[in-house]
C-alpha cells in the first residue's frame, strides 16, 4: 500500500481519486479501465470479465476489497486466482479472490 501522494507499483496515484466523491457509475467505469489495462492479457480477461459481469452487483465493501486487490501485481494475482492451492494469499484478499474464482468456474 502507498502513502497518500505516492504512486503504487501499477502507476496509480491514490490521492488523485477520492472514491467517496464519485458516483457508483463513475467508480465502476474507472475500475473497468484499470481491469482491462493491467498489462497481462490473462489478468485483463479475468478481472475485466469479472467486473463487467458482476461489478454492478457488488456491495460497497466488496467493491472496496476489489479495488484494494487491483493494487497487487499481475504475477501474484494470476497465481492467487488460478491456483486453488496458493497459500500466500493475503487474508483481506481471500473473500474477493474466492468470488472471482467462483465467477470464472475456478473454485
Amino acid at each position: 500500500m502507498t502513502s497518500k501522494g505516492e504512486t503504487d507499483h501499477a502507476g496509480w496515484r491514490e490521492d488523485v481519486i477520492d472514491p467517496t466523491q464519485e458516483t457508483q457509475e463513475t467508480r465502476l467505469r474507472r475500475l473497468k479501465i484499470r481491469c482491462w489495462r493491467r498489462g497481462t492479457k490473462e489478468m485483463d480477461l479475468i478481472l475485466g470479465g469479472f467486473l463487467d459481469a458482476r461489478g454492478a452487483g457488488l456491495s460497497g465493501n466488496e467493491l472496496a476489497a476489489f479495488e484494494r486487490l487491483l493494487r497487487e501485481n499481475d504475477t501474484d494475482l494470476y497465481r492467487w486466482v488460478s491456483d486453488p492451492s496458493a497459500r500466500d494469499i493475503p487474508a483481506d484478499h481471500g473473500p474477493i479472490i474466492e468470488t472471482i474464482r467462483a465467477h470464472h468456474g475456478m473454485a
